[in-house]
């Protein structure tokens, strides 16, 4: 008898083990199927505009190569995520993407600005791009600081929006200097490394 409480018991802690996991992490296969003929949609600011390299070599365009998808390079230099929010319904409009990659908040993390203004402009963002049926997939980046640490707002919101997150691959790019061109920015081998692991993350969730 008591054996058989014993086992029930486990059970029920691996159960709930299991259900706070999965409350707390991120989805990583949410997104539909893009198809040969669809746009995604690489938005953000100079991370996805490719500052320290040449066009050919920015992440966008790398990625499209490695997909065979038509990728859209939307990064404005310098921009904030509120002028990021401000600039994507007209962006979403002119360029009906069934994916976007959303790289956003460096600028703000830079300047110091409100992390919870950071955080509500980007769910806005990943907001209005779901009630288009547009899939998301939020990128971390990160805060600088000794070491650099993603600001755990973006996981937050990736488990309240249910979009996917990555939040490994500019960690590691922004802490080797040899994927760098500068303080803040990826070198070639820097963005070539960003377009693999966005290669990889989006085969792994179904959507390539």
């Amino acid at each position: 008898m008591v054996g058989r409480v014993l086992v029930h018991i486990k059970f029920l802690v691996c159960l709930c083990l299991m259900v706070a996991c999965t409350a707390d992490t991120p989805a990583t296969s949410q997104f539909s199927s893009v198809s040969p003929d669809s746009i995604i949609l690489a938005y953000g600011d100079s991370l996805t505009y490719g500052v320290g390299a040449s066009e050919a070599e920015s992440y966008p365009y790398l990625l499209g190569e490695l997909s065979g998808r038509s990728i859209h390079n939307a990064g404005r230099p310098g921009e904030l995520s509120k002028e990021g929010l401000d600039r994507l319904p007209r962006v979403l409009e002119e360029v009906n993407p069934a994916l976007v990659i959303l790289i956003h908040g460096g600028n703000d993390l830079l300047q110091r600005r409100s992390l919870e203004a950071l955080k509500e402009s980007l769910r806005q963002m990943i907001l209005l791009c779901q009630e288009q049926g547009v899939d998301v997939l939020l990128v971390g980046v990160p805060r600088p600081a000794l070491p650099p640490v993603i600001p755990e707002l973006y996981r937050e919101l990736a488990v309240e929006t249910g979009v996917p997150l990555e939040d490994e691959v500019l960690l590691r790019v922004l802490t080797d200097n040899g994927l760098k061109s500068d303080r803040v920015h990826p070198n070639a081998r820097g963005y070539a490394k960003m377009a693999e692991a966005f290669q990889r993350f989006l085969q792994e969730a179904g959507a390539l």
